[in-house]
């Protein structure tokens, strides 16, 4: 889809173009907003909480980008790019994406799901880590890096499988206990009505992201944008897209914990899902150069503690002050990365 999206916005007059850019901007923030919407929906239709319902089924559909771009780049011989977009986007989820949200309005957490789940996303982290780290050569990981092998990845792949059916059981016994989060209105549309809806706004979502992200890209290249700061930004930002617009759009309704439970949720399955089957369709495993050592893994394990840290300190809402929090941590880790 992205090389049929070069070839017709190459040949395409900037007029095109650029309405192009502000017709994907309009799609993609009313699709997010039947997203959230649709998903606010499912929670109450099955009395789940809004956060659980962002950390499975909507984050699901916005990591499929990120799957996406990293499986090919497996198959095509790129598992240095594979490994990077799934760690990338970690450290964009929970720095910037989570720091922006948060700023524009208090986010509610459900501190017992919120730490449940937290404790996941900071293990999947650091079992991303673990398993690439090359234990029979422990001196050389700063030198010539490690593998995440096949075996991982089909590991984390039946991991995936399991933590959804966890977070759905935990959900239905805190929702049977009465310690879950209460439904907050009725919903006169079927389950099977709703998932339809959820489906074609995550669709649009997605590809709405696609598009922009193809269109500005060839906007930059016409603006002598060098494509080193290309590939360094709008690639790298883009397919998070779907996240973020989707956690801004929660924020804005008020249903920040939403918002959370998709970026937690996200930050999981890119760990479970995308480096996963990424490393399961690779013999070799995907390599991870001596600079996933040296700063990538440490930027990503310094930006999932600072949230995991934060939590702990926030009560029931996550509040602008830590808003500021995460972003800083976010530029911290981009400058060390970017610097290097």
């Amino acid at each position: 889809m992205e090389e049929l999206l070069d070839q017709l916005f190459a040949d395409a007059h900037a007029l095109v173009l650029a309405g192009v850019i502000v017709l994907a901007i309009l799609v993609l923030g009313k699709s997010a907003d039947h997203l959230v919407d649709a998903a606010v929906a499912l929670s109450r239709r099955s009395r789940m909480p809004k956060v659980v319902i962002g950390a499975t089924v909507v984050s699901l559909g916005t990591t499929t980008p990120e799957a996406a771009v990293s499986v090919l780049a497996a198959v095509q011989g790129s598992p240095d790019l594979a490994l990077g977009n799934a760690v990338g986007s970690i450290i964009c989820d929970t720095g910037l994406i989570l720091g922006l949200a948060t700023m524009i309005a208090p986010l509610r957490l459900n501190r017992a799901i919120v730490n449940r789940q937290g404790w996941i996303q900071l293990g999947a982290g650091l079992a991303l880590v673990g398993f690439t780290f090359p234990l029979s050569r422990p001196g050389s990981a700063l030198v010539t890096g490690g593998t995440l092998p096949q075996a991982a990845g089909f590991a984390f792949l039946a991991a995936l499988a399991v933590y959804i059916y966890l977070t759905i059981r935990w959900a239905r016994r805190d929702r049977d206990a009465g310690s879950g989060e209460a439904p907050d209105g009725a919903v006169s549309d079927s389950t099977a009505a709703i998932l339809l809806k959820l489906a074609t706004s995550l669709a649009l979502v997605v590809a709405s992201a696609t598009v922009l992200i193809q269109a500005v890209e060839e906007a930059a290249l016409r603006l002598s944008v060098p494509e080193g700061v290309i590939a360094a930004t709008l690639v790298a930002f883009g397919t998070s897209l779907p996240e973020l617009v989707t956690a801004v759009k929660a924020s804005m309704r008020g249903h920040g914990e939403l918002a959370v439970g998709n970026v937690i949720g996200a930050d999981i399955l890119n760990v479970l899902f995308v480096a996963g089957a990424a490393a399961a369709v690779t013999p070799g495993g995907l390599v991870a150069g001596p600079r996933f050592f040296q700063y990538l893994f440490p930027a990503m394990v310094f930006v999932l503690l600072v949230f995991r840290v934060g939590v702990v300190f926030s009560g029931n809402a996550m509040r602008r002050p830590f808003g500021v929090v995460l972003l800083a941590a976010y530029a911290v880790a981009m400058i060390v990365v970017y610097v290097r």
